[in-house]
């Protein structure tokens, strides 16, 4: 059985994971301000900051529900151990996808009409086989 996951280690990876495209990681300062503006909940960039680095370590429901909804994953994410490990697998996967540009590739194939899609996917699955080929040993 694997160790328990302390909150800080909850929230530090939701800070490095949870990220627009193209840009860092959000400040404790702009999480704090986003709470305040977009869900009316109190909550100072240096508690999170206290959080985040296991200086605090027994938020409220109503903060941990705020940070939750700010990264947009359900507050069990904090609160059940198994919940973590499979957002976090889910949240690598979107990282991947945000940081090599898939989604905005699939976005823009979206209004693309159904032959046209067809088409780009078998483009790209020839690009893949190209790719793979140059790495097999010979």
């Amino acid at each position: 059985m694997n160790a328990p996951f302390s909150i800080a280690e909850k929230l530090d990876r939701l800070f490095h994971r949870v990220r627009p495209a193209g840009q860092g990681e959000y400040s404790h300062n702009a999480v704090a301000e986003a709470i305040r503006e977009q869900q009316g909940i109190s909550i100072s960039h240096t508690y999170i900051w206290q959080l985040r680095t296991g200086r605090r370590d027994n938020p409220t429901i109503q903060h941990l529900t705020a940070l939750a909804t700010f990264f947009g994953v359900p507050v069990a994410y904090f609160l059940d151990d198994e919940e973590t490990r499979q957002i976090d697998s889910e949240l690598e996967l979107l990282a991947a996808l945000r940081d090599t540009g898939v989604t905005e590739i699939a976005l823009r194939a979206a209004d693309l009409s159904p032959g046209s899609r067809e088409t780009i996917s078998n483009m790209i699955l020839k690009v893949w086989e190209l790719e793979n080929e140059k790495k097999k040993p010979e």
